[in-house]
């Protein structure tokens, strides 16, 4: 049963979904960033689309593709050598989103520093991956938690409200989504170790990765 859960959990907030997700909460909480007004907007949700497509179903076809052409063991790319060319791939692509992103305009600053936070986790993650097989996972949650963070700080207004299907809109504190991020995070990292797919320094340290860098960005952008 656990090992269950723990997978689902690693299904659900795979690396290659954080950008997404990053957007979907940056949506939430401040719409106007993007000229719209809600997450339930055309525009949001094209731009939903167009991020999906070139940060989570390009890579993972791309995978797919490898694990075909007999490149990686796996989909699931459990041995550190065989994460070499998904890292290089997706680094290289996700580089190319937050270049053309910075330069045309279509994004916000604050999600274009999401997204540079996020190829600078992914390079870092490719250089100690030669090394030691750190949690992709863990740096994808250390990210969102840094995301959620620097958004309390500078592009919320405290609240925000969840719209949802016949029902009055949920009001959530910036506060009560930093709680909610951590202990997800924190489910996420004891997913992976229960499925043993990491020793423990692994998902500390992609916790790290992942938020310092998103800090790092913020900085360069702002």
């Amino acid at each position: 049963m656990l090992r269950s859960v723990a997978w689902g959990l690693s299904v659900v907030f795979h690396p290659l979904l954080i950008p997404t997700y990053m957007l979907v909460l940056l949506l939430l909480i401040n719409p106007y960033l993007f000229g719209v007004s809600n997450l339930k907007d055309e525009g949001a949700k094209m731009l939903l689309l167009l991020v999906f497509l070139y940060t989570f179903f390009i890579p993972a076809v791309s995978i797919m593709v490898m694990y075909f052409l007999g490149m990686v063991q796996d989909v699931q790319v459990r041995e550190r050598e065989d994460r070499i060319g998904p890292y290089l791939i997706t680094g290289m692509l996700y580089l190319w989103v937050y270049y053309n992103f910075s330069q045309t305009g279509q994004l916000p600053p604050a999600y274009v520093s999401f997204m540079l936070g996020t190829v600078l986790a992914l390079f870092l993650s490719f250089i100690i991956n030669i090394f030691s097989k750190i949690s992709a996972h863990a740096v994808g949650m250390g990210g969102l938690i840094g995301m959620v963070i620097i958004s309390m700080g500078w592009f919320s207004y405290g609240s925000f409200s969840m719209p949802w299907v016949n029902v009055l809109p949920l009001e959530v504190s910036m506060m009560q989504l930093l709680m909610i991020t951590l202990v997800v995070a924190g489910a996420v990292g004891t997913a992976r170790l229960l499925l043993k797919a990491h020793e423990p320094s692994d998902v500390y340290g992609g916790y790290f990765i992942g938020f310092v860098t998103q800090f790092f960005a913020f900085a360069y952008v702002f």
